[in-house]
């Protein structure tokens, strides 16, 4: 069975950490050894056991033979294109480096052909980068979802010079992504890895539901007093949660806004991408009665859905806080009813509901009942079942 991937980032991620997480989880050394010397580039890579703050871990260590100042994209990409990897680890690997080229694009305002990558560009990058998307294809990773990113602070030399943490293009490249700071006043986040995160991540959030089979831990450079300086990985199937994923909440307590007001906003909200809207009678303070608002969010549409609640209702505040959703998986059924066809949602432990809108649409042309239609299309999917 394909697996999930989940990046726990706590202590940041680096191309390096990865690739030792990765190995560490189990992908194959020496597969990834062979399909680095293959690359042609001058570089050959190790494995070494090593603790960090008690934590054992992998280290990944690369070792370029012949330094190379710059390097632009075309001739990264030839580079990959003609070395012996799976087809999946090529075309991840190439989708990285545009995705890190055209950060690096944005941030110097050149075009993407004329970025020298510099550290980027440099031969243990390349390796981090193709390691990366190697382990990932020889452990059948088919999902890869990442934590909140801790970025660290404080400054990091480079190429241009001292530059704060997070560096320009990792920034950049966390942008929609959730990070955070804590820890030691170095740089816990690089480009490299921030790239790898944000091409081949279905998406940043809580650990997604799974039976877990594996775990690995990739060391970075340093051991931190008080800090594990590790990246970890956790492997494992996915199970009938079809959905495990962050969320914000947005709340309104509102005891002056017409009714019809109240259900045309809920009705803007969801078109607008809220997961749901819910409203909830409430008294409020000198004993009005009132309405609480709910809205479920996305994290990325928390701004703009706070917005239209201010806009389309007469609050004015909003509480916001974060929360988890889980998501049974679901499956369509089709049932037919005297009334006509009807779809039923079927869940990943057997619930099962007709679809509201099909059996409202039959009954306003046909005349009948709504209760009827639903006790019909209820009847049909047992006798279904029970055949």
């Amino acid at each position: 069975m394909p697996f999930t991937c989940y990046l726990d980032a706590f202590s940041g991620i680096s191309g390096d950490m990865l690739v030792g997480a990765l190995a560490d989880a189990g992908a194959d050394q020496n597969a990834i050894t062979a399909a680095i010397a293959s690359l042609g580039a001058d570089a050959e890579v190790s494995f070494e056991k090593v603790k960090r703050c008690g934590i054992g871990a992998t280290k990944y260590h690369v070792h370029a033979h012949h330094a190379h100042a710059h390097r632009h994209l075309s001739h990264i990409v030839k580079l990959i294109e003609q070395a012996d990897l799976a087809g999946r680890a090529r075309d991840n690997a190439i989708a990285v480096f545009r995705r890190l080229g055209e950060a690096e694009a944005e941030v110097h305002q050149v075009g993407i052909e004329q970025v020298h990558f510099h550290e980027v560009g440099a031969v243990d990058s390349i390796a981090d980068i193709v390691g990366a998307c190697v382990a990932f294809d020889l452990l059948g990773v088919e999902t890869v979802v990442c934590s909140p990113v801790n970025v660290g602070s404080g400054t990091v030399k480079t190429e241009h010079g001292m530059l704060p943490v997070p560096a320009p293009a990792t920034a950049r490249l966390l942008v929609n992504a959730p990070v955070y700071s804590r820890g030691p006043s170095v740089e816990l986040t690089t480009p490299t890895g921030a790239a790898v995160a944000t091409t081949l991540a279905r998406s940043f959030g809580v650990l997604p539901s799974m039976t877990i089979r594996r775990t690995g831990y990739g060391a970075g450079d340093h051991d931190f007093p008080g800090q594990p300086n590790v990246l970890r990985v956790i492997l494992g199937e996915p199970t009938g949660a079809d959905e495990a994923l962050a969320v914000s909440v947005i709340e309104a307590n509102i005891d002056d806004c017409n009714p019809q007001v109240l259900a045309y906003a809920c009705e803007r909200l969801l078109e607008a991408g809220a997961l749901d809207v819910t409203l909830q009678p409430v008294i409020m303070k000198k004993g009005r009665p009132g309405q609480m608002l709910q809205v479920i969010a996305r994290p990325e549409d928390r701004e703009a859905l706070a917005q239209m609640l201010f806009s389309e209702t007469s609050t004015l505040g909003v509480r916001v806080y974060a929360a988890e959703r889980r998501v049974q998986a679901r499956d369509w059924t089709e049932v037919e009813t005297r009334y006509g066809k009807v779809r039923v949602k079927v869940s990943g432990e057997g619930s099962y509901a007709p679809e509201y809108e099909d059996c409202r649409r039959l009954a306003l042309e046909t005349g009948a009942a709504l209760k009827h239609v639903i006790a019909a299309a209820n009847h049909a999917y047992l006798n279904k079942q029970s055949r």
